[in-house]
Parts: C-alpha cells; sequence; structure tokens
C-alpha cells in the first residue's frame, strides 16, 4: 500500500476510534446508511455504548500500533 493510503488508514483509525471513545452513540449513529445487515450493527452499538467505546479504543490501538510500524520503516 502506499505511504499515502496507510498514513491516511492510520488517520482514519486513530480519529475515528477516539470519536467512538469520546461519543460512542454519536459515532455509530453516524455510520447508520447503507445495507440492511450494516445499519442493524450500527444501529446495535448504537444502544450499547461500552461496546462502542471498547472497539473504539481497540481501534485507536491498532492506528498507533500501525503509525509506530510505519516510523520503523521510514528510519
Amino acid at each position: 500500500m502506499p505511504q499515502k493510503w496507510q498514513h491516511f488508514c492510520v488517520m482514519f483509525l486513530i480519529g475515528d476510534g477516539m470519536m467512538a471513545a469520546v461519543r460512542p452513540q454519536r459515532a455509530a449513529k453516524a455510520w447508520v446508511a447503507g445495507p440492511k445487515p450494516w445499519r442493524r450493527l450500527m444501529e446495535h452499538l448504537a444502544e450499547h455504548p461500552e461496546l462502542t467505546r471498547a472497539i473504539g479504543l481497540a481501534e485507536t490501538g491498532l492506528g498507533l500500533w500501525w503509525a509506530m510500524q510505519q516510523e520503523k520503516e521510514f528510519k
């Protein structure tokens, strides 16, 4: 994956993860669009903010880990 896209993906993971951690219901409701199974999943997450928050923190952690891996590549 090109460097620019990796950087973009890392920013997305960290940002989206933090939004879910801070405002879990709002973050889940922001993604209620698209195919019915996806909408049901997002509605479920909106109804379970602690689960959404946990997923957001995991997403943030993944983004930070990926960012550190990229840092190693540029040394």
